[in-house]
């Protein structure tokens, strides 16, 4: 009779993910978020969008790590997610409309053109600090006074950048789409991943592998920060 001896598992480590953060109180950041798997909990930062920068894709860089930065610095060590959606239109930057109005003054301007949605996405880990920014264009089909009055008038665009929603009504807005969709909606997916895969966070079970994600959201977006 042979007694049994226990089985070492010394040589077989246990990682376990950091804590995440989310610095943003949008629902739909929220959605996506645990869409992909990840455990965490929100922050919501209270930095105020301040800024004098007027280029669409390093404001939202600029954004999204003050946000990033504010909760980093009060919780640390977990690995802290922000992001910032803006929306321009020939250079013009359109911000959250602050009533019905404003809202159907930027419908107009939109109409029956194609305008740029850039979300920059900030990383703050024990590691530093990982940001990039994804660009989607957009093409809005031509609007009547009647459409954009309505729409002005369900209140759905008040609180997004450009004054609507892509993932509700506003899409009926929408004739044309190059680039991530999710990016419209304020949390690209796929440069989401990269970065808190680069951070040490498993997304769907898998951890960074293969080029780097800062160095893969650079190529994608051409902003990066570290």
């Amino acid at each position: 009779m042979t007694g049994q001896h226990p089985v070492s598992t010394d040589s077989v480590p246990v990682q376990s993910s950091p804590e995440v953060i989310l610095a943003s109180g949008s629902p739909r950041r929220r959605e996506l978020l645990g869409d992909l798997g990840v455990a965490f909990r929100v922050v919501v930062s209270g930095e105020a969008e301040d800024s004098t920068e007027t280029d669409p894709a390093l404001l939202a860089a600029e954004l999204a790590t003050l946000k990033a930065g504010a909760v980093a610095a009060l919780h640390p060590g977990a690995v802290i997610i922000a992001a910032d959606t803006v929306v321009a239109v020939d250079g013009q930057l359109l911000g959250k409309p602050t009533d019905a109005a404003e809202n159907r003054a930027f419908l107009e301007a939109l109409s029956g053109r194609t305008h740029q949605v850039f979300t920059g996405v900030a990383v703050q880990s024990a590691a530093g600090l990982s940001c990039a920014v994804e660009r989607t264009d957009v093409t809005f089909r031509p609007l009547t006074p009647q459409e954009t009055a309505y729409y002005a008038a369900t209140g759905e665009g008040l609180d997004k950048a450009g004054g609507y929603g892509i993932q509700s009504v506003g899409m009926a807005l929408v004739s044309r789409l190059e680039g991530d969709y999710s990016n419209v909606v304020g949390f690209p997916l796929t440069l989401v991943i990269r970065l808190l895969r680069s951070a040490g966070v498993s997304v769907w079970g898998q951890s960074a592998s293969g080029p780097s994600a800062e160095s893969t959201a650079t190529a994608l977006s051409g902003v990066s920060s570290a």
